[in-house]
């Protein structure tokens, strides 16, 4: 009999791998071991050559549904003592290196049915059991410590198995056999409850669920231990409680997810499709944004907006407090605005105490900071908003274009935030961290990325970083030391590589960036454009007009502010009436506004399609004032899908500089006359989107009869505006134009990490 050595690559721990391979091993009568060995998995067979090659099969085509086989490499091994018959050692640990790929880190998974039916069950040892947990479901990436995922190296290493969890660990035919997070009420964490305003000890165990539950009906907000951190949970159907929880949060108006107990529970809040209900009962578990029912939720859950944040529970507690309280909940992060979620229980007593009416936690220590993740169905397509729990960290199902020579950390942009390790042909994107607003959010990103470097032994050579001076992830790129080089990548760029790499372009493509803001390479913000691009390099080949940003960064919180920075020095004047939207604003404001941008006095130019949209919402009189980022244009989106779909406002393209430019004032110009008219809002909101269509596909019909080239990149924020997703790739491809978006990246800021990371890997090929 030969000996035999298979090297597994991939998402291959946390997801059941070893017992299945001792399954399939058995069932083939191979002798041998399987062991976890850094992120991968090990096996060393002794057996004839086609039982080995039915074994290599199996790996591939049965894995656990959770797993992802990278690659296989079978190799003859040297003899040695094999045991008779099939085992799972203890995991091991080599040397890694620069070359070496990144480990399959695995993602949280959402409690399974099995579990949920034994904690269903009054018969089971662990009915009601907050904590449970198998090899198909659980924690995984917020408990790590280091690899090999093994116990002992998460945060269950203090809690000590009891005699019969300690059974089923070691029983090869119990679903929970190496299940690492494996507990039970006698051996495994413990759930309290903590009244600040209550004296005593807190409450246990099922008192302490019920005391959530009890603080929950009267209206109050819990600070609930999650996963990847604390959250903030409050009666959905409860218009008071919703209103508080804003007050105290800071949030005024961004939407609020809202957890129910099933899919039927979904189906009376929103109007839900196929690709909907079937991300919601995925095991990820993200937010999936639907059309809103307006049903039972109080109307503050999500204001201006005809979608609303859905999930299903998570974890067994989630399960638990929804059927309880048998309404549907508010789950947000455990922070106030801009500020990182807390994780650690000191920390979230301090911070969350103004915030939460009691505390519900537990002893099981969180490792690493997970936000929910958030989906949308675009054209029965899933694109992803924000990239986090149950997806996040596990490394994409692609390779970087051109493989890094160097490891390359690029550190993002400034809101949505997130990082990127690129190492070999493999990129590693971290989760969405939030604004870098201050040191604290900074600090949670240090953390993040920290242990993401630690577990996978990646020490940055290369650092790629946005141009904008301003940015933290930016001052950060440039304050660090030592690293062999900085490479700074223009944001709309990445914006657009980041299109391009995830859907596996190889030559040049045309790339429309439309976004907020983002610094150019001729040191002038921008936000519309159309590149000839490729992975190295582009250039500009067109842009919407300029108009000034009165006060910077006021006026992208006010898009009335915006508004008259186009009636009052856009790049081409506006010619049309104007009273109604004037009589709106204080005169002050106007005089105000009217005297810096004649004077240049802090007013920015912009060549930016977000806070074009910005200014239309403010005209139409949609949104004058932003209560967090993107409102503006959410709300305009909300306002155009009730409309039917009408003609285009006039638009015109004029050559600027080498440039064809969009002439905006054309189009505000007929939009001021209709509302003079008195044409309905939502129709003349459906109209501006429509022209934005047809003005996309005019400028990158010129620029495919300039450069030949006819695949076009869609990306940037405004690229999760749903009309223009669904609508710009069918206009686009009438023209014979071939276009591309993102899905599993982010079409927003949460990208722009990645597309650094693609650049500075192609440029670093490039020079050799």
């Amino acid at each position: 009999m030969t000996a035999w050595r298979v090297l597994v690559r991939g998402t291959v721990q946390g997801v059941g791998f070893r017992p299945f391979v001792h399954r399939i091993a058995t069932g083939l009568a191979l002798d041998g071991t399987v062991r976890n060995i850094d992120g991968n998995v090990l096996i060393e067979v002794r057996g004839a050559a086609p039982a080995v090659a039915e074994l290599t099969r199996a790996l591939r085509e049965q894995a656990p549904p959770h797993a992802v086989v990278a690659d296989i490499t079978v190799t003859p091994a040297a003899t040695r003592s094999l045991p008779a018959g099939f085992t799972v050692e203890p995991s091991a640990a080599e040397a890694g290196g620069p070359g070496r790929g990144f480990t399959g880190l695995p993602v949280d998974l959402a409690v399974c049915e099995d579990c949920l039916r034994e904690m269903s069950d009054p018969a089971d040892r662990r009915y009601r059991y907050p904590f449970i947990n198998c090899t198909a479901c659980g924690p995984r990436a917020t408990i790590i410590d280091a690899l090999p995922y093994d116990r002992v190296r998460t945060a269950m290493a203090g809690f000590t198995m009891c005699e019969r969890c300690s059974a089923e660990y070691h029983d090869p035919t119990d679903r929970r056999f190496h299940a690492e997070p494996i507990a039970c009420p006698g051996c495994g964490p413990t759930l309290s409850w903590h009244d600040p305003t209550a004296g005593g000890p807190d409450s246990t165990g099922e008192q302490a669920l019920a005391a959530a539950v009890q603080a929950l009906r009267a209206g109050q907000i819990v600070a609930l231990k999650g996963l990847g951190g604390y959250q903030l949970v409050c009666d959905a159907t409860n218009a008071h409680t919703v209103a508080a929880l804003r007050a105290r949060k800071q949030r005024p108006r961004k939407p609020l997810a809202v957890m129910v107990a099933d899919l039927a529970a979904a189906q009376r809040i929103g109007w839900l499709t196929e690709a909907d209900t079937a991300l919601l009962a995925t095991s990820a578990r993200p937010i999936v944004l639907v059309a809103s029912r307006r049903g039972p939720t109080a109307a503050l859950v999500h204001p201006g907006t005809d979608r609303i944040g859905l999930f299903l529970p998570t974890t067994p507690l989630h399960h638990l407090l929804v059927r309880e309280l048998v309404a549907p909940l508010v789950v947000t992060s455990g922070n106030r605005s801009d500020e990182p979620i807390a994780i650690d229980d000191a920390d979230a007593a301090t911070r969350l105490a103004p915030i939460a009416d009691g505390f519900l936690w537990h002893d099981r220590p969180i490792r690493a900071r997970y936000d929910d993740s958030v989906v949308r169905v675009i054209a029965g397509q899933r694109r992803t908003v924000r990239r986090a729990r149950g997806y996040a960290p596990a490394s994409l199902p692609l390779l970087l274009p051109v493989p890094a020579g160097h490891t390359v950390l690029a550190v993002g942009a400034q809101l949505k935030h997130t990082f990127t390790l690129a190492r070999g042909d493999r990129a590693l994107v971290g989760p969405h961290g939030g604004s870098l607003a201050d040191a604290d959010a900074l600090a949670a990103f240090h953390a993040t990325r920290d242990q993401l470097c630690r577990l996978h032994r990646f020490e940055p050579e290369f650092l790629a970083h946005d141009l904008h001076p301003g940015y933290l992830s930016t001052q950060y790129a440039m304050e660090t030391v030592p690293v062999k080089r900085r490479i700074p990548v223009q944001h709309h760029h990445a914006h657009v590589a980041s299109c391009a790499a995830e859907n596996g372009i190889d030559g040049p493509f045309l790339g429309v960036a439309y976004d907020g803001l983002g610094l150019g390479s001729d040191g002038t913000l921008w936000g519309g454009e159309i590149l000839l691009a490729s992975y190295t390099g582009y250039r500009r080949l067109g842009r919407f007009s300029t108009a000034p940003l009165p006060g910077g960064e006021a006026a992208v919180r006010r898009p009335a502010r915006m508004a008259l920075g186009y009636l009052y020095g856009a790049e081409f004047p506006v010619p049309a009436p104007r009273p109604g939207f004037l009589n709106r604003i204080d005169p002050r404001e106007r005089d105000a506004i009217h005297r810096m941008v004649s004077r240049n006095i802090n007013s920015p130019r912009a060549s930016s399609a977000g806070r074009l949209f910005d200014a239309v919402a403010s005209l139409l009189g949609v949104c004058d004032d932003a209560g967090y980022e993107g409102e503006a244009a959410v709300m305009l989106e909300a306002a155009a899908a009730a409309a039917e779909a009408p003609a285009a406002l006039p638009w015109r393209l004029t050559e600027v500089d080498g440039l064809w430019v969009y002439d905006c004032a054309v189009t505000l110009g007929a939009l001021l006359a209709g509302t003079a008219a008195g044409e309905p809002v939502d129709r003349l909101a459906a109209a501006f989107h429509r022209t934005i269509v047809e003005v996309t596909v005019a400028l990158c019909e010129r620029a495919a009869e300039q450069t030949g080239v006819r695949t076009v990149c869609l990306s940037g924020g405004c690229l999760q505006n749903g009309i223009l997703a669904t609508d710009l790739p069918r206009a686009l491809a009438a023209a014979g134009l071939d276009a591309r978006l993102n899905r599993e990246i982010p079409a927003g800021d949460g990208g722009i990490s990645y597309g650094q990371a693609v650049v500075a890997a192609a440029r670093m090929g490039k020079e050799g």
